[in-house]
């Protein structure tokens, strides 16, 4: 907020989802939007700041992540807006456009119809309660930074409606709002339920009027530009807004059961997940055969959500406590609740008694690989997404994409594989299930950028 007001915006970042919730307040009275899951966060703060909790606002039925409001409203007593015309099964303030809403003596909400990324999504304004002047919008997934939310994920038979209707609802918000109006987008910052990306931390209404496509180009342009744009999204969204139709409890972070080797090795052998949590580096080097790795260093709930059968059940292998706390954390955020078991110390801790040797591959950069090539015949498996292929790829490449490699992984040919993706970590995910498979196999840790700087055919893509 502006240095002229006693109103405070505190942004929570969720960096691994690419989200952001908001706690907003006058130094007495708060309200929150779009709040995650883990609400222990919006509760310290709440606490730390004295702060009386009277309102949470809901943006829409999010489909990237389960909500903490309705468990943060039954912790505080606070008031739950949400939509009047979304189907929920709990109980809620019902919310609609035009409504206004007071907040403490200072703040007051106006929720603006903003349909796009839902049918049903609201932005909300916030203007001073005494001289009117509205100061910001929590747009959620309706304008965001250089970029709008996606309105193809409740469906391809609503896609069209929805994204004119997003290209609608951004000239609304850029019409009814001052320049200098803040804009603070739920999604946006990585969040697959972006559109696009944009590297932009901050904006205004008046920013995004001369730099948002959305707002620059005429509806058939930008509809076209934007669909044409649209890329692959995990899976497991397809649970997430039934979760939070449901109105979702606060989560069970407390520790989940010890598993010992022989448990450990039962649940591999079971065909249930174990997950590896450390960074694929000390991953190659040495793990327990058959785990798969996702490490906390990179998007790990979005992959490990977007890959996993739903209901399979999850052991977590960790260094120590924290990172299973950590990964639990993550999980939860998408509606993945209790792992099974988990195990902290080092992968000979894993195995102890076992009668099982660590397992270990290659690692190498594409130099390594650009010389291997001159001496025998490798498969290389790019597991970068259609798109990123289509724009840019190594001759003679094989392309799965990552997220469909688990059901995928006959079509990888016999003999030797080397395995990458842009930057290392979706590499060391699909090198985990290949290893498991029992394929000879190397994971290349480097930037796709280099494949052409060390003489590797690399090809500009047909756009596919």
């Amino acid at each position: 907020m502006t240095d002229d007001t006693a109103v405070t915006m505190v942004s929570l970042e969720t960096p691994t989802l690419g989200d952001r919730s908001y706690l907003v307040h006058d130094g007495d009275v708060a309200f929150a939007v779009d709040p995650q899951r883990d609400i222990d966060r919006i509760l310290a703060l709440l606490d730390e700041r004295d702060l009386r909790l009277t309102h949470i606002f809901e943006s829409h039925i999010h489909n990237d992540y389960v909500t903490g409001g309705f468990a943060l409203a039954q912790r505080t007593g606070a008031a739950y807006l949400v939509n009047a015309e979304d189907a929920v099964s709990f109980e809620r303030k019902p919310v609609r456009d035009a409504e206004i809403i007071q907040v403490g003596p200072q703040m007051q909400v106006t929720a603006v119809a903003t349909p796009g990324h839902t049918f049903t999504h609201l932005s909300y304004v916030l203007a001073d309660s005494d001289t009117g002047e509205r100061k910001a919008v929590f747009s959620g997934g309706s304008l965001l930074y250089g970029a709008t939310g996606r309105p193809d994920l409740l469906g391809p038979q609503h896609t069209d409606d929805l994204v004119r209707a997003q290209h609608a609802s951004a000239r609304t918000l850029a019409e009814m709002l001052p320049d200098a109006v803040e804009l603070f987008p739920t999604h946006g910052f990585g969040s697959f339920c972006a559109a696009t990306q944009s590297g932009v931390a901050s904006s205004t209404i008046g920013r995004e009027k001369v730099s948002n496509p959305v707002l620059t180009r005429d509806e058939e342009t930008y509809v076209r530009e934007l669909l044409a744009g649209l890329t692959a999204y995990p899976t497991y969204y397809a649970h997430m807004a039934a979760a939070n139709a449901a109105g979702p409890s606060e989560p069970d972070l407390s520790p989940p059961c010890r598993a010992d080797p022989t448990e450990v090795r039962r649940r591999i052998e079971a065909a249930e997940w174990v997950v590896d949590l450390r960074n694929r580096t000390v991953f190659a080097a040495g793990h327990v055969p058959g785990s798969l790795n996702f490490g906390l260093d990179g998007s790990f709930a979005t992959y490990l959500g977007w890959l996993i059968e739903w209901g399979t059940p999850l052991t977590l292998l960790g260094e120590n406590a924290d990172d299973v706390a950590t990964a639990q954390r993550e999980l939860v955020r998408i509606g993945i609740d209790r792992p099974s078991a988990a195990a902290t110390g080092k992968p000979i801790d894993w195995v102890a008694d076992t009668g099982y040797k660590l397992s270990s591959f290659a690692t190498a950069t594409f130099a390594d690989l650009a010389d291997v090539r001159y001496h025998r015949a490798v498969t290389v498996l790019d597991v970068r997404r259609t798109d990123e292929f289509g724009a840019s790829r190594i001759e003679g490449g094989l392309n799965i994409p990552l997220h469909e490699l688990p059901r995928r992984l006959t079509e990888v040919p016999a003999g030797e594989v080397w395995v990458h993706c842009a930057a290392g970590y979706r590499a060391s995910i699909a090198a985990s299930f290949l290893a498991a498979a029992g394929r000879q196999l190397t994971a290349i840790d480097d930037d796709f950028d280099n494949a052409h700087k060390v003489g590797l055919p690399v090809t500009a893509g047909d756009g596919a």
